[in-house]
C-alpha cells in the first residue's frame, strides 16, 4: 500500500501504521460495546422496571443520548485539531466510567437519562476521535477500507454485547448483571488510550502539504469553523448529501434500538429471542463494512450509498409487515446489509472532499448531523407510535429512508479520486 515519508519519520498508509491502526480498531470495539450494553435491556427496563406508559417517554434515553452525542461530535473535531486527538480520546473514557453503575443501580428513570447523557458524550468524543485518527494514519488511498474496519469493530461489538446482555438478562435479570460488561469495557479502554495509543495529528499535517482535493473540495485549507459547518451541511453537494443520509441512517438505528424490541415483545418473543434480533442487525452491519469500505475504494461511493439507503427502506418495511421471528430475522439481516453499504462509505466521502487542515472539523459536523438522527428518530418514532401505533410508525420511517436514498442519487457527485 502507498506510503510516504519525511525526515521526521511520519508515514502514511495502513501497512506503515498497522500496529497503531489495529490498536485503534480494538479501542473502537470497546466504544461499540458501551453502546451495545443498552440495546436489548434498556427498552425492556423502561416498560418492566420503570413502568413508562408511552413510547415517547420510553425513548427519552435515546433522545438524550442522540442530542448529546451529536453536539459532542462537533466539539470533538474542533478540540482534536486544537488540543490533539489523544487527549480528547482519554477525556471520553473518563466520562464513561460512571455510566454502567448508573444503568445498573439508578433508582429512577432520571438516572437512566443522566447515564445516557454521559454515554452520548463518551461516544461523541471516543468514536469521533478514533475515526479521525484512522483517517490520519492511512492517507487518501485506503480511506474506505479504514472506515470499514473502524465501523465494523464498533458495530460487531454492539451486536456481541447486545446478544450477551440479552442472554445474561434472561438468566440473571435485567439489572445489574448485564451492565457489568460495560464497566469492564470502560476500564480497559481507558488504560489502552492512556498508555498505548499515540497522537496522530502530525500525520494530518503531513498529508495537508501534499493534499489534492476532488471537485468541490477546498485546496488551501484556510477555512473557519463556521465555513466548514456551512460547507459540510449545505453548500457542497456531496458533503451535504452525506450529512442528510447519515442523519436518516441513524434515525433508522433509533427505530431499531427503541421501537423494534417493543414490537417483538408485543408479539410474544422472549428476551433471548429479542436479544438475537437486536444483535443480528448490527452484526451484519458491522462485519459487512470490512467488505463495503474496501469496495467503495474500487467502485466509488455514490452508488453504494444510494443502494444502501433504498435497501434499508425495504428492510424496515419488512419489519412492519412481519409477524414472526423468521421474517424479522430476514429483515434485520437486510437492514444490516443496507447499513453496511452506507456507513463507512459516508465517512469516506467526508475524507475524500475535506482538506486535511479542516477534515477533523468536517467529520465533527457530519457526525453532528448523523448522530442527531438518534434524537430525531427517538422523538419522531415515539410520537408516531403513540399516535398511530408501532407498525404505522415503522412504515413512516421506511418511506423517509427511501426518500433519503433518492436525494443522494440526485444530489451527490462521486468523490473517490479514482472515479
Amino acid at each position: 500500500m502507498t506510503t510516504s515519508e519525511t525526515n521526521s519519520g511520519i508515514r502514511l498508509g495502513l501497512r506503515a501504521n498497522l500496529a497503531q491502526f489495529s490498536l485503534l480498531v480494538a479501542v473502537n470495539a470497546l466504544v461499540g460495546g458501551m453502546l451495545g450494553q443498552e440495546r436489548t435491556v434498556l427498552p425492556l427496563l423502561a416498560e418492566d422496571v420503570f413502568h413508562l406508559s408511552t413510547a415517547t417517554l420510553g425513548l427519552t434515553y435515546i433522545l438524550a443520548f442522540g442530542a448529546t452525542k451529536a453536539v459532542t461530535n462537533f466539539f470533538a473535531g474542533t478540540w482534536s485539531d486544537r488540543f490533539g486527538r489523544k487527549p480528547v480520546l482519554i477525556a471520553g473514557w473518563l466520562i464513561a466510567l460512571p455510566v454502567p453503575a448508573m444503568l445498573a443501580w439508578g433508582p429512577s428513570w432520571g438516572w437512566i437519562i443522566a447515564a445516557n447523557i454521559l454515554l452520548g458524550i463518551n461516544q461523541g468524543l471516543t468514536w469521533s476521535t478514533t475515526v479521525i485518527m484512522k483517517i490520519d494514519l492511512v492517507g487518501p488511498e485506503r480511506r474506505g477500507l479504514a472506515m470499514g474496519f473502524n465501523e465494523a469493530a464498533g458495530y460487531v461489538a454492539v451486536a456481541a454485547t447486545a446478544m450477551a446482555t440479552g442472554a445474561i438478562a434472561e438468566h440473571a435479570g435485567l439489572r445489574p448483571a448485564p451492565f457489568l460488561l460495560g464497566a469492564a469495557y470502560a476500564v480497559l479502554a481507558l488504560g489502552l488510550s492512556t498508555f498505548a495509543v499515540r497522537e496522530t495529528r502530525d500525520h494530518a499535517r503531513f498529508e495537508a502539504v501534499r493534499h489534492r482535493a476532488p471537485a468541490g473540495g477546498d485546496r488551501d485549507g484556510q477555512l473557519t469553523t463556521g465555513q466548514v459547518a456551512r460547507l459540510t451541511s449545505f453548500r457542497d453537494k456531496a458533503l451535504s448529501a452525506a450529512s442528510q443520509a447519515g442523519m436518516v441512517n441513524n434515525l433508522n438505528d433509533a427505530l431499531a434500538w427503541g421501537i423494534f424490541p417493543l414490537l417483538f415483545a408485543a408479539h410474544g418473543l422472549s428476551i433471548a429471542q429479542i436479544g438475537i434480533l437486536a444483535a443480528l442487525y448490527p452484526a451484519v452491519w458491522g462485519a459487512g463494512q470490512m467488505l463495503t469500505g474496501w469496495w467503495s475504494d474500487h467502485i466509488g461511493r455514490k452508488h453504494l450509498i444510494t443502494t444502501g439507503m433504498l435497501l434499508q427502506a425495504a428492510a424496515i418495511g419488512l419489519v412492519a409487515a412481519g409477524t414472526t421471528f423468521g421474517v424479522w430475522a430476514t429483515a434485520q439481516i437486510l437492514l444490516g446489509i443496507g447499513t453496511a453499504l452506507v456507513y463507512p462509505t459516508l465517512l469516506a466521502v467526508i475524507g475524500d472532499v475535506a482538506h486535511p487542515a479542516w477534515r477533523a472539523r468536517a467529520v465533527g459536523v457530519y457526525r453532528l448531523w448523523r448522530d442527531g438522527g438518534f434524537a430525531v428518530g427517538a422523538l419522531l418514532a415515539g410520537v408516531l407510535a403513540d399516535a398511530y401505533g408501532l407498525t404505522p410508525a415503522i412504515w413512516a420511517i421506511a418511506a423517509l429512508t427511501a426518500a433519503s436514498g433518492l436525494l443522494v442519487a440526485v444530489r451527490m457527485y462521486e468523490t473517490h479520486p479514482r472515479n
